[in-house]
């Protein structure tokens, strides 16, 4: 059986799996799988920047925290319908993204990395620091409605179950067709090679803009979600922590692959869950996995797939 036959059924049952999830599973575990498809959004919004153009972003939870403060501050403040908040949170963080990028996106490689590693510790500074007294400090804003559905108010986790994978379905659909479109292959030509890219006529720089702005807009939408799941939104939930995680998610599933980078979500957040009496020691056993994977699978669990390879 070729490889393609592999994933073809492995999405399938995977489909099928996820329909049967709320009806089978308690509410504690749909929850669970609530919480993974929100980090599973964030992932493959990473795996847009990382995995297709090759930069290295560690402060992808800033992103994540624009959106979940877009969404609290206008459905708390100004009474908008929480899903209206969509493309405003998605805004937010588009245009943070490009002012971040302008100057950060000359950088390359382990200066990237850090730079960004920066941007989000000042993001959560801000939070912290309620500049412009909107967001609440230390404590967050709290009182987030949940969200009206074709009439119906997603209270409970099997209602917002729909919801949230419903967005995730849509996110592999239209990465999925990004990355196998024009701009597709521009992104990934600049990841191998960006000189040999220029050489081509591809315009690098637009490129690298064009995906850090995008993937980070999609950060933003996950932080709607996020703020419609809790119904609160505070600095803690935005830190380092979470943009190693999802850093995680991307490296140990495999970078650019998106089955890779949804089989990373479920090992990251919900593997845990599993072994809840050893959370105080996820931080060495993630880093122990990815050293593990840097020597044994360096592609990841589930590494890309080589364009016409069966």
């Amino acid at each position: 059986m070729t490889r393609g036959l592999v994933a073809t059924a492995a999405a399938v049952v995977f489909a099928l799996a996820m329909t049967a999830a709320p009806f089978v599973l308690s509410t504690y575990w749909v929850d669970v799988l609530d919480s993974v498809g929100i980090y599973a959004l964030l992932a493959l919004s990473l795996n847009l920047i990382l995995g297709e153009a090759g930069l290295y972003d560690m402060g992808h939870a800033a992103f994540f925290a624009v959106g979940a403060y877009t969404t609290a501050i206008l459905t708390t403040r100004l009474g908008v319908p929480l899903l209206l908040t969509l493309p405003a949170a998605a805004l937010a963080a588009g245009l943070f993204a490009a002012l971040v990028a302008l100057p950060v996106l000359r950088l390359r490689g382990d200066y990237l990395l850090i730079v960004t590693v920066g941007v989000g510790e000042i993001v959560r500074i801000a939070l912290v620091n309620d500049v412009g007294s909107l967001t609440g400090g230390a404590n967050g804003i709290f009182g987030i409605p949940r969200p009206f559905l074709f009439g119906l108010k997603l209270r409970t986790p099997e209602q917002l179950f729909p919801l949230i994978w419903g967005a995730v379905a849509l996110t592999i659909l239209v990465f999925h067709r990004l990355s196998a479109s024009r701009f597709g292959r521009q992104l990934r030509a600049v990841r191998e090679d960006e000189v040999a890219a220029e050489g081509s006529g591809v315009n690098t720089a637009r490129a690298r803009l064009t995906v850090f702005v995008l993937g980070s807009a999609w950060a933003g939408m996950a932080g709607t979600l996020f703020a419609a799941k809790m119904t609160v939104v505070s600095p803690e939930s935005f830190g380092f922590w979470e943009s190693v995680l999802v850093f995680t998610m991307v490296l140990l599933g495999g970078a650019g692959s998106i089955p890779g980078v949804l089989l990373g979500a479920f090992l990251v957040a919900g593997l845990p869950e599993l072994f809840r009496g050893l959370a105080s020691a996820r931080m060495l056993v993630f880093g122990l996995a990815l050293m593990v994977m840097m020597v044994v699978r360096p592609g990841g669990l589930w590494p890309r797939r080589a364009r016409g390879a069966s």
